[in-house]
């Protein structure tokens, strides 16, 4: 699984594989913790992460959500900037 950005110790990864389901989504990974994230409607729709962790993922897909959709569709792997 392809990451796609990684900041504050949060790792950010999407599968690139015609079998992926939908929603759209991406893998939070983040210490101990994992999730699944629906990247439409930023809520978590497998596993968990701390409320911190979780609010800088929102705001990051909420800055690249146009590019991460685009990169589901696409399944073409490039990294996207962290949020900063």
């Amino acid at each position: 699984m392809p990451e796609i950005s990684r900041f504050y110790g949060i790792t950010i990864k999407m599968y690139f594989s015609q079998t992926e389901h939908n929603p759209p989504h991406i893998h939070i990974f983040y210490g101990k913790y994992s999730a699944a994230m629906d990247i439409k409607t930023l809520e978590i729709i497998d596993g968990n992460i701390p409320e911190k962790a979780y609010n800088m993922v929102k705001e990051w897909v909420e800055i690249n959500k146009n590019e991460i959709i685009k990169m589901w569709n696409n399944q073409v792997f490039k990294k996207i900037t962290p949020l900063e």
